[in-house]
């Protein structure tokens, strides 16, 4: 199945790639790779702490995860956002996903996080089933009210 690193600064183009892709495979609006790689090549180093990390699966990458961490009131350990899991269409099916997950949870763990949040379309039936599967859920615990993500942009 291959294995999952971490991405460096030298990774920007591949990691940059792999996020235009996601984006155009579904209709969302992307700067274009040349935009992606200027600003990965300032967020991607090797230090523990980097407050935005992206972890590549294959040679050549075939997969990505990209996890940003945050401090909270809550904590003394960051929150971790999985900001996108993505695969290539020719390669899904063959676990990719899961294995990227993992090695995020993995990730989080290692900075001391309790807490991994992700965002998923509502329409997105595929993909929450995918993190349900692996436990996650759309309601905090204790509560059975759903979660609500908001964004507003200006």
């Amino acid at each position: 199945m291959g294995e999952v690193r971490r991405a460096g600064a030298d990774d920007a183009a591949a990691v940059a790639g792999l996020l235009h892709d996601f984006n155009t495979e579904f209709d969302t609006p992307t700067p274009g790779v040349a935009v992606l790689m200027r600003r990965l090549r300032t967020l991607l180093g090797d230090r523990d702490d980097d407050d935005l990390v992206a972890l590549l699966h294959g040679d050549p990458p075939d997969a990505l995860a990209v996890v940003s961490f945050r401090p909270n009131a809550w904590s003394d350990a960051p929150v971790a956002l999985l900001d996108e899991l993505y695969v290539r269409p020719d390669r899904r099916g063959r676990r990719i996903g899961h294995a990227l997950l993992t090695a995020v949870e993995a990730l989080a763990h290692a900075r001391g996080g309790r807490q991994l949040e992700i965002n998923v379309d509502g329409e997105d039936h595929d993909t929450r089933r995918f993190y349900e599967a692996h436990g996650y859920r759309h309601t905090e615990p204790g509560n059975s009210e759903p979660s609500y993500y908001y964004a507003r942009q200006w």
